[in-house]
């Protein structure tokens, strides 16, 4: 293959003879002039075959949508009243002097012109691979990259190094269901996957890297819903030696500037900020909208944070459990109760979460960086010394070899992008999402085991007696 141009750069190549290639997107054919709209990545153009390119003539004739080609052709300018100024190349037409076939394709099982939203979940996520080929989802999935390499940009100019942190850990109590992995070397043992990186980039501030984060995939064996899946990926940050108001600070500067770059325009800047206690008053729930009608039909992204959340509240059983992490700081003014398990249910957390039109789109805390203060946590959860040292020795261990102060921040990026793009569900800016009854695009999965596998993992199943 000749080098090869893309549609978007055709502009640049009026009057010379190019090479390119992608999908057939329509074929019009005119009797004597065929024309076929061409498709790649980066968009789209119209071809014209006359018949005195005969080889290319005939085999336009058997083309059909879908079809991979390659073409050698002219870039030529466009009858003036056949302009159309509402198209990217409206303006220009490829003359095909060679046209190659370099895959057929059978017709496709489902329509990927339009919208695709009419289409049944489980039919569209079984060909995710052509669904994807829709404008609609090839524009929310390239948001998706743009905003996470504009953040990853903003941190690395802010002195953040990027470390990934293991998917194989073990569980810990961070509010949703673990995901395990059995192991074959360790039978009856279990690995599980991240419901973030939670302890480990605590532990990469007491190994002194100060700045760090990662777009970090998280998992959870939670319900499903349209804004929640078993996996997600976050901007995952954390910050050494900072204050609550410094943290949120360096979040919302990240956010305001990556927002705005890519083309939004934001309600309210600093953005407005509510105790969870008044959040609740005035709109009963600690996420909410701030927008009007007008601003939510012109897309204005209405950012808000919520703090000063109470520490802990009631399970369903009466005991004390965390409200959103184990492993924040309580408020300064409430550190001697927290240590002594005093007025639990007045004791309120350095956390924040930021929330944006209607969605919460990120949520962190200043953590506890002393083993008394996280310990503490677990004794008013009901934690026994053992348990606690089981569960949680290793990040008591940690901590007493000199923990700096340190806080940090993830941002959910399906939400976020489901924001910015204006989709409602969380499929719609993935590439391979779940459905909505937990199977997996594509892929037959979750599937059953050979028994040879089971066998050698060390693990026998028993039939249910519901």
């Amino acid at each position: 293959m000749s080098k090869r141009i893309l549609t978007k750069n055709l502009k640049e190549h009026i009057g010379r003879e190019v090479t390119i290639a992608g999908w057939v997107d329509v074929r019009r054919d005119h009797g004597k002039l065929i024309f076929i709209d061409l498709r790649d990545a980066t968009g789209k153009v119209q071809m014209v075959i006359l018949p005195n390119h005969k080889e290319a003539h005939e085999l336009a004739q058997k083309v059909r949508p879908e079809w991979v080609i390659e073409v050698i052709g002219k870039v030529n300018n466009r009858p003036e009243k056949l302009v159309n100024k509402n198209e990217p190349n409206g303006e220009i037409e490829v003359e095909v002097l060679e046209l190659k076939v370099l895959n057929e394709a059978e017709t496709p099982p489902i329509d990927i012109s339009g919208d695709g939203k009419e289409i049944n979940e489980e039919t569209r996520l079984k060909y995710r691979y052509l669904d994807l080929r829709r404008p609609r989802l090839q524009k929310n999935i390239r948001i998706r990259s743009e905003f996470v390499d504009r953040a990853r940009q903003y941190l690395f100019g802010k002195g953040f190094t990027e470390i990934e942190t293991p998917y194989f850990t073990s569980t810990t109590p961070e509010g949703s269901r673990d995901f395990v992995v059995p192991s074959r070397m360790y039978p009856g043992k279990f690995f599980a996957l991240p419901q973030s990186p939670q302890q480990y980039k605590q532990l990469l501030m007491v190994a002194g890297f100060e700045r760090y984060f990662q777009i970090a995939r998280c998992f959870r064996d939670e319900d499903l819903r349209a804004d929640r899946g078993f996996e997600h990926t976050q901007i995952d940050l954390e910050v050494s030696f900072t204050t609550r108001e410094e943290l949120m600070q360096l979040d919302e500067e990240m956010i305001t500037i990556v927002s705005e770059a890519m083309g939004h325009k934001i309600k309210e800047k600093p953005f407005p900020r509510f105790s969870y206690k008044k959040a609740i008053e005035k709109f009963g729930a600690d996420k909410f909208d701030l927008r009007n009608e007008e601003e939510k039909k012109n897309g204005i992204l209405a950012f808000a944070w919520v703090i000063d959340f109470p520490f802990f509240e009631k399970d369903k059983e009466g005991k004390w459990t965390f409200t959103h992490n184990p492993f924040s700081m309580p408020a300064f003014e409430h550190l001697e109760w927290h240590l002594k398990g005093e007025n639990v249910d007045k004791i309120i957390t350095q956390q924040y979460d930021l929330v944006c039109n209607g969605y919460e789109t990120g949520g962190g805390s200043i953590r506890a960086h002393k083993p008394e203060i996280l310990k503490a946590t677990f004794k008013t959860m009901g934690y026994g010394d053992a348990q606690i040292e089981k569960d949680f020795g290793h990040m008591l261990k940690a901590f007493s070899y000199g923990t700096p102060p340190h806080g940090g921040i993830a941002h959910g990026i399906e939400r976020m992008i489901m924001i910015l793009t204006g989709e409602k569900e969380l499929r719609e800016v993935q590439s391979f999402p779940q459905t909505s009854s937990g199977h997996t695009a594509v892929m037959d999965a979750p599937s059953e085991l050979s028994k040879e596998q089971l066998k050698e993992l060390g693990i026998e199943l028993k039939k249910s007696k519901n």
